[in-house]
C-alpha cells in the first residue's frame, strides 16, 4: 500500500523534506499499526526499518544498569521512529514501546538507503533529519540520566559538563 503525505504526521519529519523527496520516500511506505503496550523493538537488536508515527505515542527507553529501563522521550504524531536503520552497525540504540495503539508508515531500511543512494538530494534531505532527531534523543537521554543519577537535593547549573 502506498501512503499519502498529509495529517498529523505532515507537520513532522515529512514536512521538512521537500515535497519532491517526500514522495519518493512515501512511495516505499507501508500502513501498519501497534496495538498499546507493544514493544517495537530493543535495545542491541537488529535495525532493519524506521517509522513515521500517525497517530499514538511511543516511550523510548534506555537500559540503566541496576535500575531497568528508563524513558528517555514520547514520539508522537509526525515523529521518526528510528534511526539506527541509517547509521552502522545498524543496531537500535534504545528501546520503543507503545504507550497506546499507534499507527504509523513502516519503512524497510534497504530499499530507503538504495532510493537514497540513487537521488543524493533526498539522501542528504533525509539524513538531515535524521541527524535532527539523533540530536534530539542524545540531548533527551542525556537529561534522563541525569535526572536519574543527580544526588538528591542538588541543583543543575545549566551550563555544559
Amino acid at each position: 500500500m502506498t501512503a499519502q503525505p498529509g495529517g498529523p504526521a505532515g507537520e513532522g519529519v515529512l514536512a521538512a523534506l521537500p515535497a519532491e523527496h517526500r514522495g519518493r520516500l512515501m512511495a516505499l511506505a507501508r500502513d501498519t499499526a501497534f496495538p498499546g503496550a507493544t514493544r517495537i523493538f530493543e535495545e542491541g537488536e537488529e535495525a532493519d526499518r524506521f517509522w513515521i508515527i500517525r497517530s499514538g505515542t511511543v516511550a523510548l527507553d534506555v537500559h540503566v544498569p541496576g535500575r531497568g529501563p528508563a524513558v528517555v522521550e514520547t514520539v508522537g504524531a509526525g515523529g521518526l521512529l528510528g534511526w539506527s536503520w541509517l547509521c552502522p552497525p545498524r543496531l537500535w540504540h534504545l528501546g520503543a514501546e507503545t504507550r497506546e495503539p499507534v499507527r504509523a508508515w513502516e519503512f524497510e531500511a534497504a530499499p530507503v538507503r538504495d532510493l537514497c543512494a540513487r537521488n543524493p538530494a533526498l539522501g542528504l534531505a533525509l539524513v538531515t533529519v535524521v541527524a535532527g532527531t539523533i540530536g534530539d534523543r542524545l540531548r533527551a537521554t542525556r537529561t534522563r540520566l541525569l535526572d536519574l543519577y543527580e544526588p538528591r537535593g542538588a541543583e543543575r547549573s545549566g551550563t555544559g559538563p
